[in-house]
């Protein structure tokens, strides 16, 4: 390997990962050495293992030692890294001490940094006292005055590694798989659902083959789920999910329980001018066209007449299982209807409010 300079980014492999530091193969008789601080997540773990290829700076030959780094952090930045940092675009770690006029003090080391509303976050917008005391990643923007006047961004850092993160979506994410989730919210349009850390849509026609009017009474918020993704469209960084799509297809043997002339209750979906829509079970609606209906015709309201929700006798007429159309017919007429309401009143007149089987027998002998 050539002579690095300081600063010089370079990408490599690790070798070996011990308690302390992180070995990179450097295509020398020596290796690079790189803390194992630079390497752990918020939750104390180590991001990395043997064999993974990183992107990392070269700080210098510190007792023999060469030392790389991923960002320059507290301990390290004096003066002369911060300009190399500024010059090579090498991260730097820094805390954010205090809001001031436009911004934020951020201090790197010994040094004061400062970092405009703008360009601190990114995607999710918080309030300036979110940032107040945290240690954040920053990229020096401008350096001047030997590091008197110093300007840094939080957001390009955190831009950088969202669009590292999406290219990595990109490869792993595709149309038709099967995906496992976790409700964020729910909304009246459908829920949003976090996969791979990243947040999907999932519509309420696609949470079920039955029609759901209150998504709340099928999903809440922090379920698990299972769905396929139907559609990706990276330039709107929008993925849409299906749960329904998982699901078999009631209509694939629709004949096999749908004869005609065969009789259901259904329930009343909807109410059309031409027809009412019968739900006779979750995925499969059928059609009770308006000249099927007893004394209706075409002026007929007949959302004055019925509604939704309410059960309804129906015979099958007519399954179309390719086209998914069930045509319907009433099952009673009015006069069915009413000889047996007018049958059902005299038995309570003449048998009082109690209905006795063995009264009309009794009263023989």
């Amino acid at each position: 390997m050539k002579t690095l300079e300081i600063g010089q980014e370079i990408q490599t492999k690790i070798v070996a990962v011990t308690d302390d530091c992180v070995f990179l193969d450097l295509n020398t008789k020596s290796e690079g050495v790189l803390d194992i601080a630079d390497v752990i997540d918020e939750n104390g773990k180590v991001t990395v293992k043997e064999g993974d290829t990183i992107k990392v700076f070269f700080l210098g030959d510190q007792r023999g030692e060469m030392r790389f780094t991923t960002k320059i952090t507290g301990d390290k930045a004096d003066k002369t890294l911060l300009e190399n940092a500024w010059k090579n675009g090498i991260p730097v770690e820094g805390h954010v001490e205090k809001e001031i006029k436009g911004g934020f003090e951020v201090k790197i080391g010994d040094s004061r940094a400062f970092c405009p509303y703008s360009q601190m976050g990114f995607k999710q917008k918080q309030e300036p006292q979110f940032f107040i005391g945290k240690t954040m990643t920053f990229r020096i923007q401008e350096y001047k005055e030997n590091g008197r006047n110093i300007l840094v961004s939080n957001r390009v850092v955190e831009e950088e590694k969202y669009n590292e993160y999406k290219e990595t979506l990109k490869q792993k994410l595709k149309t038709g798989m099967k995906v496992k989730g976790k409700v964020l919210s729910l909304q009246s349009y459908g829920a949003f659902v976090e996969i791979e850390e990243f947040k999907a849509l999932l519509p309420i026609s696609e949470i079920s083959r039955g029609r759901i009017d209150d998504i709340s009474t099928v999903l809440s918020v922090g379920q698990e789920i299972e769905a396929s993704i139907i559609r990706i469209d990276w330039s709107t960084e929008r993925i849409s999910l299906s749960m329904k799509a998982l699901l078999a297809d009631p209509w694939d043997s629709v004949k096999e329980r749908y004869s005609v002339d065969a009789k259901f209750t259904g329930i009343i979906s909807r109410i059309a001018d031409f027809g009412l829509f019968v739900t006779l079970e979750p995925g499969i609606d059928g059609l009770l066209h308006i000249s099927e209906i007893e004394d209706a015709d075409r002026k007929t309201n007949l959302r004055k007449v019925y509604k939704t929700g309410e059960s309804i006798s129906v015979a099958i007429k007519e399954v179309d299982a390719e086209n998914r159309r069930i045509s319907l017919r009433p099952a009673t007429t009015k006069k069915q209807d009413n000889s047996a309401e007018e049958f059902l009143s005299k038995q309570d007149e003449s048998e009082g409010e109690t209905y006795n089987p063995f009264a009309a027998l009794l009263k023989k002998k």
